[in-house]
Order: C-alpha cells, then sequence, then structure tokens
C-alpha cells in the first residue's frame, strides 16, 4: 500500500504522535523517552508560550493502516526575522526504514513551508533552542539526555537520499569528575576573582522569586546564546514558564552564579542529576509509578552522572577566563554528591570557546548530532 500523511486533528491524533517515539524506540537501551504530560504541553498553543512567535502543525505517516512515521513543521517567525530568513522547521521525526515513509513526511513539510512563503527547510529543529535539535550521526551507542535526540543510524542516510546537506553541527562530550582541582585551575580562578572583582552567589529559593533571580537567569542566557546558530532571544512569557516549570526541581547546590562587584550576575551554570535512566524506567509517564522514579533520582539516591544543562557567560566578560569559575565552584559539589560524569549536552561545533572550556578536564567526544538544510 502507499504511504497516506494525515494532519494531526483530533486529540487522540496527537496521543498518538507523542506515543509513536515510544512504540519505536522501547526495547533501545540508549533512547530516552519524553515525558508524555511535558509533550502535550509542547504541542499546544496554550500552554507553550513559543506559540507567540511561532506556528506550526503535525503530520502521521500511515502504512498497511498502521502509524509508521511522524514529523512536526514549524515555522519560527522570531529566528526568521531575526537571522533574516524564511525557513520553515522539521522537527520531532521518526520513522521506520522506509525510504518511502521519510520521503512523503519530509515532502509533506517542504509543500506545507512552501505555502506558506518559506525558501528553505531545516531541521530537525524544535520551536526554540530550549527543544531537542540535530539528527543524532555519531554516538549511536550511548545513553542520551533528557534535552536531545536520539535517532536510529538510518535516519541521516534517508535524509541525505533526499537531498538535505549539512547545515551545521553540534557536538557533546562526556566529562569526568576529577578526585580534586588542579591547582593551575585553583590558582587561575582565583586570580580571575580577584582581577575583575567577581563574587561566586549561592543561590538560595526564596531569592529565586523575592530577588528575581529566576529572571536574571534567563534574561543572561538571552544575551549570551544570542550570537548562536537559530536562536531566537526567550520572550517574558517563555521566561516565566521555564522558572515556573524548572527551577523549583533543581538542586541549588548544583548551580553557581557569579557576579561582578555592582551586583549584576556575568556567568550561570546550571547542572542536575542525569534523569535518562529514571525516564526510561517511567517510560515516559508520570502516572502510575513514573513520579517515583524521577523524584528518587532528583532527591533521595542520585545517579553517577549529570547534566549541564546551561552554562552561559556575558558577552563583555567572555574570553575572559569567567566560565572557570563556575567550575571552580561546582566541582566540590560534584564529587561531595558522588557523581563520576558529566554530559555536556550538545554545543555548536564551532563555539570553541565553549569547547576550550574542557580542556582542563578528562573528557570526550562522544556524540555528534546535524542540522540539515534544503532549497525549497
Amino acid at each position: 500500500m502507499d504511504v497516506v500523511v494525515k494532519r494531526v486533528s483530533t486529540k487522540k491524533d496527537l496521543k498518538t504522535f507523542i506515543r509513536f517515539n515510544y512504540e519505536l524506540y522501547k526495547n533501545n537501551p540508549y533512547s530516552v523517552p519524553d515525558l508524555y504530560d511535558d509533550m502535550l504541553n509542547t504541542f499546544n498553543p496554550k500552554k507553550n508560550a513559543a506559540f507567540e512567535f511561532c506556528e506550526a502543525t503535525y503530520f502521521l505517516a500511515y502504512k498497511d493502516n498502521r502509524v509508521v512515521g511522524r514529523v512536526a513543521a514549524i515555522i519560527n517567525h522570531r529566528a526568521n526575522e531575526t537571522w533574516g530568513k524564511k525557513e520553515v522547521r522539521f522537527g520531532w521525526i521518526d520513522f521506520i526504514d522506509d525510504a518511502e515513509i521519510s520521503a512523503a513526511l519530509l515532502t509533506t513539510v517542504e509543500k506545507w513551508g512552501k505555502e506558506k512563503g518559506m525558501d528553505t527547510i531545516v531541521g530537525p529543529l524544535g520551536f526554540t533552542d530550549m527543544d531537542g535539535e540535530g539528527m543524532l550521526i555519531d554516538g549511536f551507542d550511548q545513553l542520551g539526555t533528557m534535552s536531545t535526540i536520539y535517532n536510529y543510524p538510518y535516519y541521516s542516510k534517508h535524509i541525505e537520499q533526499l537531498g538535505y546537506e549539512k547545515e551545521v553541527d553540534w557536538v557533546e562530550y562526556k566529562l569526568t569528575v576529577p578526585d580534586k582541582l588542579p591547582e593551575k585551575f585553583i590558582r587561575v580562578s582565583e586570580l580571575i576573582l580577584k582581577k575583575y572583582n567577581l563574587k561566586i552567589k549561592k543561590l538560595k529559593r526564596r531569592e529565586i522569586k523575592e530577588k528575581n533571580y529566576g529572571q536574571k537567569i534567563f534574561s543572561l542566557i538571552n544575551e549570551a546564546y544570542a550570537p548562536l546558530y537559530g536562536y531566537s532571544s526567550m520572550t517574558q512569557g517563555q521566561i516565566n514558564s521555564y522558572i515556573k516549570m524548572y527551577l523549583p526541581l533543581i538542586d541549588l547546590r548544583m548551580v553557581s552564579l557569579v557576579e561582578n562587584e555592582q551586583g549584576e550576575l556575568v556567568a550561570v551554570g546550571v547542572s542536575m542529576p542525569s534523569l535518562s535512566v529514571a525516564l526510561q524506567k517511567a517510560k515516559g509517564r508520570i502516572w502510575p509509578f513514573g513520579w517515583y522514579y524521577l523524584l528518587k533520582t532528583l532527591f533521595v539516591k542520585k545517579p553517577k552522572i549529570l547534566d549541564l544543562l546551561l552554562i552561559g557567560v556575558k558577552p563583555e566578560y567572555q574570553g575572559k577566563g569567567v566560565n572557570a569559575l563556575l567550575f571552580y565552584d561546582l566541582v566540590p559539589v560534584f564529587q561531595q554528591l558522588g557523581f563520576r560524569y558529566g554530559e555536556s549536552n550538545p554545543e555548536l561545533e564551532v563555539n570553541t570557546k565553549v569547547q576550550s572550556q574542557w580542556n582542563a578536564f578528562e573528557s570526550v567526544q562522544h556524540k555528534r548530532r546535524r542540522a540539515y538544510k534544503k532549497q525549497l
């Protein structure tokens, strides 16, 4: 039978769209499932603040009367305006190993994009940089993280056969937590503190709201990430959503802030225990027992791996070694909490400033992912 692609139009369709990824990867030991409830909110214009400047539609592919693929078609108007482009994004793409199916899905997004006046298709990308982005092209035998995409090796072959070319790559590193910080690292960090009149700030829970630190953190991220590929600055609605959604779950010992003598935030590092195994055990569901695995990981028995979620340095302080201060503060915390490894999460391969910070640690680049593009 031919492949039939249908637009997601009902709640039942959306449930099928979300759960297709879990069904395709349920026996894969490296894939980390998204939380179903999080995905419902992500795809809901009333719940996801990114819809202030994005539009999207979702498609399911059927063959022999069964679901065999999915894809989201997204236009981030804010990013297009920022970068002077007319791009439609494809995201949340999954399909069985059948070239007819991948072609049907992407052709559908291409057609939708053309109808909207776009001249290029790129992906996989989400609504914004806060969503998973980049197709895995190396590191298929490595456990994924909660903020990244895992896919089978055949995906990139299908994409390239359809005429898609490399747009940009991200690399990821596995970092070993040292038994102790090198003396040189400590010495340099203390010199930087003195030279620029900086201080390390440990955040208290009440300060997130009372002293507006949640706002300060995400405003800094907007500044630091502004030059990065495809970035669209977070709106106030998005910032409010992230503060409410994520900061209550963070162990504040694993957050490091650096301030200047005027009390302005100039650097931030946010890390947390890896939830990868907990999400696998939860099978992407909070209920009935998923909450147990997640809370246990966060608050009771931490794993040996941590995720470096956000690292940002104010532009005028970049290249001055200020990012070293974050690890000067955090590595002793990681040691105390029993972590052995850290996941850097994706970094643009051209972002040598970020990658150079790993020179002080034992590290290995173990994953690579790619965004593809094609002219319409």
